[in-house]
């Protein structure tokens, strides 16, 4: 079975929006160099919200991500950057990456919100907008093609 872990993060005002993203790309480095990863997605819908989706070979992978390096300092700030973040997790056959109309089915049935020191009313309410479609703009992540032990002996 394969571990699947869905985002979702309001940003609440334009200025945190530079280091979020700052952030972002450095937990996105981190996800494509850590064992266990097998493929994911990042988003942006239209109501402002970011959404990543990713795929684990398990949950202690995913676990081993969340709680070290950047991903770990990233998470510290959620409470000054945002005003709605919820997670889902939820186990499947195969490493495929749901669409965004099933991932926000999960998130709005299954999802974990995240105590917020100034949430707004949609995250006090437990609301997630329906995205308005499944196609959207997306960066694919991959795991980093690790050269062999052997290629970087002989350079």
């Amino acid at each position: 079975m394969v571990f699947v872990s869905i985002t979702r993060l309001h940003i609440k005002s334009p200025r945190h929006l530079l280091p979020f993203i700052w952030h972002n790309v450095l937990s996105s480095w981190q996800i494509i160099n850590i064992p266990g990863f097998l493929k994911g997605k990042i988003w942006r819908d239209s109501y402002g919200a970011y959404w990543t989706i990713t795929t684990w070979e398990n949950q202690s992978a995913m676990k081993s991500y969340r709680n070290t390096g950047a991903h770990r300092q990233a998470m510290q700030h959620i409470q000054t950057w945002c005003d709605e973040a919820a997670v889902v997790h939820w186990e499947q056959a195969d490493s495929s990456l749901t669409n965004t109309l099933e991932a926000h089915r999960h998130m709005a049935c299954e999802g974990h919100f995240t105590r917020l020191s100034h949430p707004c009313a949609a995250h006090l309410e437990r609301k997630i907008p329906e995205p308005s479609s499944d196609h959207v703009q997306a960066l694919l992540l991959h795991p980093r093609k690790k050269m062999p032990r052997t290629v970087l002996e002989q350079i």
